[in-house]
């Protein structure tokens, strides 16, 4: 058998220091985490990030850069991730839109707010996004390529 990651991507988005979160029940608990999700076969990361986003939000997300890439591996469940991130802009709402099966609501919290959720986090990857984004990282999209 190979290998293989589970490709995700996440969406840092900042309004007035505030920052795009989503409140969801996963695994049993209440957490907190970027609007993210996984890459569906024959999608691209951008395309992936926009429909995460409105999906789990009911913003329309428009990125404008990469945040980073990350590999995290969660040692409880033995599951290894490859979140691409990106930063951009939300703009028209979609009020009313019913949102993935599993999220409580979209919400926008300052970097202490989530700092103080502590284990209430996703995983690590949130704050470390969020801190990425804050120390200025911005990579071109056009680091990306989709050869389909």
């Amino acid at each position: 058998m190979i290998w293989k990651p589970n490709v995700t991507v996440a969406a840092v988005v900042e309004r007035q220091g505030r920052f795009l979160i989503v409140e969801e029940d996963a695994d049993g608990k209440r957490v907190y985490n970027q609007p993210a999700g996984h890459l569906d076969e024959d999608e691209g990361l951008i395309e992936a990030v926009m429909r995460e986003t409105l999906e789990e939000t009911a913003w329309h997300f428009e990125p404008t850069a990469l945040v980073g890439v990350y590999r995290w591996k969660n040692t409880h469940t033995g599951i290894t991730y490859l979140r691409v991130c990106f930063t951009g802009a939300c703009h028209g709402e979609e009020v009313g839109r019913p949102l993935d099966e599993g999220i409580v609501q979209a919400v926008w919290l300052s970097r202490d707010e989530l700092a103080a959720l502590g284990s209430r986090l996703r995983s690590p990857l949130v704050l470390r996004c969020v801190d990425d984004y804050l120390a200025g990282r911005r990579y071109p999209l056009e680091l990306l390529v989709d050869m389909a």
